[in-house]
């Protein structure tokens, strides 16, 4: 893994979150891409329509020599659209995205891991997230303590208890 300094988003970059949002999207291999408009749907811009002005907004960068490679982060999604992992209106939900290029390096997990540090430090009792069942990503939040509390045909809601 090339040097790859994990660190807090900047006022300036929170525009990148469209992209990464984009990029945090399963999209199996061999498969057409989605539309890069997917974004504006309502029930997935709310991951970052307004992202920085909510109390339970925060974001880490993964810092590539001044790129801006990958990014984490959470937020509370409980009002009128709520996020696709919810699970009540105290639990910050996760998103993690990585440039292709960078992924299956590690990178990811050290996201993760910081991410989870900062909940701790912050007092909650526990984060979740959505993932594809198909995604090779729910191994990695299963190594990381997630667990699954709830599915459906394509999708596993998953928790960590961080108390």
């Amino acid at each position: 893994m090339e040097k790859v300094k994990i660190r807090e988003i900047r006022a300036e970059e929170l525009e990148i979150l469209d992209g990464m949002l984009y990029e945090s999207i399963y999209q199996p291999e061999g498969c057409e891409p989605v539309p890069r408009h997917v974004t504006q749907i309502p029930e997935i811009n709310v991951y970052i329509d307004g992202f920085g002005s909510k109390k339970d907004d925060y974001c880490l960068v993964a810092d590539s020599d001044g790129h801006i490679i990958g990014a984490v982060w959470v937020r509370i999604l409980a009002g009128k659209i709520k996020g696709y992992g919810n699970i009540d209106d105290q639990t910050p939900e996760f998103v993690i995205s990585l440039l292709k290029e960078y992924r299956n390096q590690g990178i990811g997990t050290l996201l993760m891991q910081k991410m989870i540090e900062h909940l701790k430090k912050r007092g909650y009792a526990q984060t979740s997230l959505s993932v594809q069942k198909k995604n090779y990503a729910a191994r990695m939040y299963q190594k990381l303590g997630f667990e699954i509390i709830r599915e459906n045909e394509e999708d596993y809601i998953m928790v960590l208890k961080l108390k």
